[in-house]
């Protein structure tokens, strides 16, 4: 016990004189230039222990893993030297020259910063590997005191507004922040948001985009992980409901054993957290200067209305247009009271959304198309149409009017049967009794004597057509049954079908770049393709059985060679990497191979 409390004293007294020297923070990167979608890693290596790192700003990257940290220590020939490294993965999302800046870190009661490195990011394509400026140990850095998690990992539910007015839009964030490592978390309740129509803003972007945000004078890595468009719906306090989440974190753990102290000690925490409710208070609507025409719209909006035509012939049709565009309610919006002409047969409008849900609210455009149809001719005028809505930014009411439309109608060829309006003093015609007809002056639906379908040619043709149908149904029916009554040929037809969803599979890995799922893709698609057409169970399988099955069929020895290489590289892939080719030329191998086989077969 005494030999190993003297090997740490010594440890620590070597670690002292090291301090004692000039101590360097750098920064490195695999590369320098990557193309769209590669993966690349950066380094930060201090040569001591460092506190208070701080990452810089990956704009222009996506962060695939970190910070992944650690603390080594190595000594050669009595020179002990102390490493710590913090790392990350990242991809590169869009081309151009790119400045990752410097970050900092505290080492010995000095703040260091790295130098900043450039990275040209080319369209996706291989691009030659650099070799890295510096190669530093493995990394971790101390997250300090984390007794208290609560303030080491919570939420909050961040508006952008806090008064607002019935109906007026609101943007919530629920904001994530952490200093501990995350292995895995769930939503464990979603918010009711009760008194609230609410619209969730899409995120684009696959993985949660993080940043570095200072709250409350400590620094925290931050991330929106759920976006809302809220409107509230009548006036008063109204809350915003917490969101539950379950964390599984990564934290440092206290130790009694001191080389556990000096080296560090970690532990897995299930922690459950909720976001603080949030209360919004929600001002009625002022009575005052408020229009006859106000139906609930709230934001900042335009009205247009047009015609695709101003002269027509009666019972024709025509399109009456009104689009509505603007930020706000636009997808609460009523249906508009428009006045047309009492001629004018009306049908409920087809109502069309351009809407976008972005950080700053739901902007776009919704179209109202009304069918109309005039009955009778004559001369016409589409009143303008009034529209108005509250505008929270000035706190106002605001009307706006469309233009009229003069309408030109015709007599048209049928106007004589209509009978919904009088075409002399344009009244309704009431109705007298239930016995009387109008007397029809035209000749439609008429048919002469000897031209009735029944007994015509045509009438004993379909008679004939019919049990013609059913003896072919009856025919193909037992065609079906003993073409699928041999398993075994069955199965074999299918093989290529049930092969091609395998490689479908391959492909979707292929373009989500998961290496290991698209070699087990591959290689079940091929061997599951060869179980089926040759007729072999699965699980006897192997490199022999295959290459005599098919050697027994009229299948050449070259396709046979091109099979049994291409299996024997998916199943070393599985378990290793392979560089000597790529991962689209292995895919169109295994397709080439199948259809290969489809047509010697």
């Amino acid at each position: 016990m005494n030999r190993k409390y003297y090997i740490l004293t010594l440890l620590l007294f070597c670690s002292r004189l090291l301090f004692a020297q000039d101590v360097k923070f750098t920064a490195s990167v695999s590369k320098t230039e990557v193309g769209t979608g590669e993966q690349f890693q950066i380094d930060f290596s201090v040569n001591g222990n460092a506190d208070g790192f701080t990452p810089p700003s990956f704009n222009g990257f996506q962060v695939l893993s970190g910070p992944n940290e650690s603390t080594s220590m190595t000594s050669i020939n009595g020179s002990t030297t102390v490493s710590t490294s913090v790392s990350y993965i990242l991809m590169a999302v869009k081309e151009g020259e790119f400045t990752i800046g410097p970050a900092t870190a505290v080492v010995n009661h000095h703040r260091l910063t790295t130098n900043p490195i450039k990275i040209k990011v080319v369209k996706g394509r291989p691009v030659p590997q650099n070799s890295q400026a510096q190669s530093g140990p493995d990394n971790s850095i101390s997250e300090g005191n984390t007794a208290d998690l609560s303030k080491s990992l919570f939420m909050r539910a961040v508006v952008d507004k806090a008064s607002v007015y019935q109906g007026e839009q609101i943007t919530l964030n629920y904001r994530l922040y952490t200093r501990v490592d995350i292995e895995q978390s769930q939503v464990d309740k979603l918010p009711d948001l009760n008194g609230f129509w609410n619209e969730d803003i899409k995120n684009l972007q696959q993985q949660v985009q993080w940043h570095v945000e200072t709250y409350k004078g400590m620094r925290y890595n931050v991330a929106d992980i759920k976006q809302t468009i809220l409107f509230p719906q009548h006036a008063g306090n109204l809350t915003i409901d917490p969101l539950g989440m379950t964390f599984l974190a990564k934290v440092p753990a206290p130790s009694h054993d001191i080389m556990d102290q000096f080296f560090g000690s970690f532990k897995e925490v299930k922690l459950k957290i909720k976001s603080p409710p949030v209360v919004i208070h929600v001002k009625p609507l002022p009575d005052a200067g408020k229009p006859d025409s106000f139906t609930g719209a709230v934001g900042n909006f335009k009205i247009e209305a047009s015609v695709d035509k101003t002269e027509l012939k009666a019972n024709d049709a025509l399109n009456y247009k009104v689009k509505v565009t603007g930020s706000g309610n636009i997808k609460l919006l009523k249906t508009l009271n428009v006045n047309f002409p009492a001629d004018f047969e009306k049908y409920d409008p087809k109502i069309t959304d351009t809407i976008t849900d972005s950080e700053s609210g739901a902007s776009g455009s919704r179209f109202y198309n009304y069918l109309l149809i005039p009955r009778h001719q004559g001369n016409f005028t589409i009143d303008p149409l009034k529209f108005s809505y509250f505008n929270p930014a000035t706190n106002r009411y605001v009307s706006l009017t469309t233009k009229a439309f003069n309408i030109k109608v015709d007599r048209g060829k049928n106007e004589s049967n209509v009978t919904a309006f009088s075409a002399a003093d344009k009244q309704d015609i009431k109705l007298l009794d239930k016995d009387i007809r109008y007397i029809k002056i035209t000749d439609n639906g008429l048919v002469k004597i000897g031209d009735m379908f029944f007994g015509s040619f045509g009438y004993y043709l379909l008679l004939l057509i019919g049990p013609v149908l059913c003896y072919g149904a009856y025919t193909y029916r037992n065609w079906i049954i003993k073409n699928n009554s041999d398993i075994v040929k069955v199965k074999s037809r299918r093989a290529g079908k049930i092969a091609a969803k395998h490689m479908a599979n391959a492909q979707k890995q292929l373009a989500a770049n998961n290496t290991k799922e698209f070699y087990e893709d591959v290689f079940k698609g091929l061997y599951g393709y060869l179980s089926d057409k040759l007729n072999i169970p699965y699980a006897n399988l192997d490199r022999e059985t295959i290459a005599s099955a098919l050697k027994k069929r009229p299948v050449s020895e070259q396709l046979v060679g091109r099979l049994l290489d291409t299996l024997d590289l998916c199943e070393m892939a599985r378990f290793a990497p392979v560089t000597h080719i790529s991962k689209q030329e292995v895919f169109e191998k295994a397709k080439g191979i199948i259809s290969d086989i489809e047509n010697e077969i």
